[in-house]
């Protein structure tokens, strides 16, 4: 038994909990110990009582305990035998969390997929409140697909199922070295499976190894080129390619299966305009002769050609396209969308600073969730204002970053702001979001982002429609209203870069060249910094130059910024 298996059981007691109806400080007592486990670096086996990690009481620590002792839990069956099984697989539908299925569990009686396809075809659904009639058609629509096969994936459930795969092969043999490649590599929002590409001089073994990988479902093709598996992932069934070959081909293999189709039509256009053949072997020129390059960067330069990061390997038109200012990761100064342990984050100030130097980073700003969010602990102006010390003695503490004060504040349902300008005028930067009333219309949402963005302080706006890719659609702004209001107030727009969100996407921000950006990883954990490559990828699959985004700044532009606030100033 691992760390991972006692999380997992924790995470489903909570689910099952939440479809009961249970009360939510119990139900939060057990995310709360699922974080706290995952937070300590420790192994299961070194941690004989669970009760002296933060956020795990008696209660809870029993249940572990009683896990780790018979490798069951007698309250998850309870709870099971308690829940019907067939709301289980409800949860996969998009727009329908376990407190929408739990109301219709008690109010319609619905239990499994069958009679909630029935409800929504009688129009039951729409006459509950919280659900619109389009809400309604939207869950009929994914309940006559729930249980068939996806033909694609997040990337944020992508990239788990990578990083577990690349833990695996860093255990394997007789390898050179290796890389994700395809859609994955691109940075794509949906993919159809994984592929990576190793180098080997032993391609015999490594193939060996590949068979023993944990959750094999099937064994699709094996070659002594390729090794095509299904894994079985988050209750799904996950296609991974392998393809060996041999180091000094390695660039050029990897150049080619992370594609796209139209971005290596063009390679090959400028190959044949050169009277030479290109494959993922190599370049063979006119005589027969193949070159081999070690480096991607190479093989673009070959055709003179800089080098186009694998995010905007797309439609082709990257090659038409001056680079040489689009942002990259080197580029951020500052992140400045996180959060502490005084919401919902799970480390406290200092820690968010140091592992804020640890990256590198000039400035970042404090942004804790306002008072009327309450399920992400909000902040009530008391303790706004006595975090705002702490950050200011923080600050003047650590010499190598500057550390602003902020709030990640809610646009409320009517379009008032969550704190009034007096306390607001106190912070050094305040962010706007829209966390709830969803199904508003559009000029009701539109009503609310306005009155954000003509606030003197509110100098942003997070995750502008509210997405979840793969999950939920958001409140769908008006898109050109919105950059229109935004360019109109001086109001900057955000890239979340956490994975689940992409949000501004790519689209949006290549559509609209003048509006000012930022690309913040909205960061509950340290470790979630890291998402900054996936907000950079999608600024770059938007062709977004460095100029554009405010964290881009150097250390001394981006106070200027802060201190001279240029909303409705042209």
């Amino acid at each position: 038994m691992t760390k991972k298996d006692v999380i997992k059981l924790l995470e489903q007691i909570a689910t099952y909990m939440e479809l009961k109806g249970e009360n939510t400080f119990k139900i939060s007592a057990y995310r709360k110990a699922a974080q706290s486990l995952e937070l300590d670096e420790r192994p299961l086996d070194e941690i004989s009582d669970v009760t002296e990690l933060k956020g795990i009481g008696k209660g809870v620590a029993e249940v572990i305990n009683d896990y780790r002792e018979t490798g069951e839990s007698q309250y998850l069956q309870q709870l099971q035998e308690e829940v019907p099984e067939g709301l289980i697989p409800l949860l996969k539908i998009q727009g329908l969390g376990s407190k929408k299925i739990a109301k219709l569990y008690k109010e319609l009686n619905i239990v499994d997929k069958a009679s909630l396809q029935v409800a929504c075809e009688n129009g039951k659904v729409s006459e509950l409140s919280g659900f619109a009639k389009k809400t309604e058609q939207n869950i009929l629509e994914a309940v006559k697909q729930l249980g068939a096969k996806k033909d694609r994936y997040p990337i944020d459930q992508m990239r788990r199922l990578n990083q577990e795969i690349i833990d695996y092969i860093d255990t394997l043999n007789y390898i050179d070295q290796y890389s994700s490649a395809g859609s994955f590599r691109r940075f794509k929002e949906m993919s159809k499976d994984l592929d990576f590409i190793i180098s080997t001089d032993n391609p015999k073994a490594v193939q060996q190894q590949l068979l023993n990988i944990p959750n094999k479902v099937k064994e699709v093709a094996v070659g002594n080129t390729k090794v095509s598996l299904e894994l079985a992932y988050d209750d799904e069934t996950i296609g991974v390619d392998f393809r060996l070959i041999e180091p000094s081909a390695f660039y050029h293999t990897l150049q080619h299966f992370t594609g796209s189709k139209e971005h290596n039509i063009r390679i090959r256009q400028l190959a044949k305009a050169r009277d030479e053949k290109v494959s993922e072997y190599g370049i063979e020129q006119a005589d027969g002769t193949l070159i081999q390059y070690d480096s991607e960067a190479k093989i673009y330069e070959h055709f003179n050609v800089n080098f186009i990061p694998p995010a905007m390997r797309e439609d082709g038109s990257e090659f038409d396209k001056d680079l040489s200012n689009i942002i990259t990761l080197d580029d951020i100064n500052g992140d400045i969308h996180m959060h502490t342990t005084y919401s919902d984050g799970a480390f406290s100030i200092r820690d968010m600073v140091e592992a804020n130097i640890a990256k590198g980073y000039k400035f970042m700003v404090i942004t804790d969730h306002s008072q009327s969010l309450r399920v992400a602990n909000g902040l009530q102006v008391e303790r706004l204002l006595r975090q705002n010390e702490e950050i200011k003695a923080l600050d003047k503490e650590y010499s190598e970053i500057d550390i602003y004060s902020g709030t990640e504040m809610d646009i409320l349902p009517d379009g008032s702001l969550d704190y009034d300008d007096e306390i607001l005028a106190q912070l050094d930067y305040v962010i706007g979001a829209i966390h709830q009333s969803f199904n508003q219309s559009e000029e009701q949402i539109m009503e609310r982002l306005a009155n954000a963005c003509r606030n003197p302080y509110v100098r942003h706006i997070a995750h502008p429609t509210g997405r979840i890719i793969g999950r939920r659609d958001g409140y769908k702004p008006n898109i050109e209203q919105l950059m229109a209001l935004a360019e109109e107030t001086n109001t900057v727009l955000e890239i979340n870069a956490n994975p689940h969100r992409l949000d501004l996407n790519a689209d949006i921000v290549r559509k609209y060249p003048n509006v000012k950006l930022t690309i913040n990883t909205d960061a509950h954990h340290t470790n979630h910094l890291d998402f900054m490559n996936y907000g950079v990828a999608t600024a770059q699959k938007g062709f977004v130059t460095k100029d554009r985004v405010i964290n881009a700044l150097s250390r001394e532009a981006f106070k200027d910024f802060i201190e001279n606030n240029i909303k409705f100033k042209k």
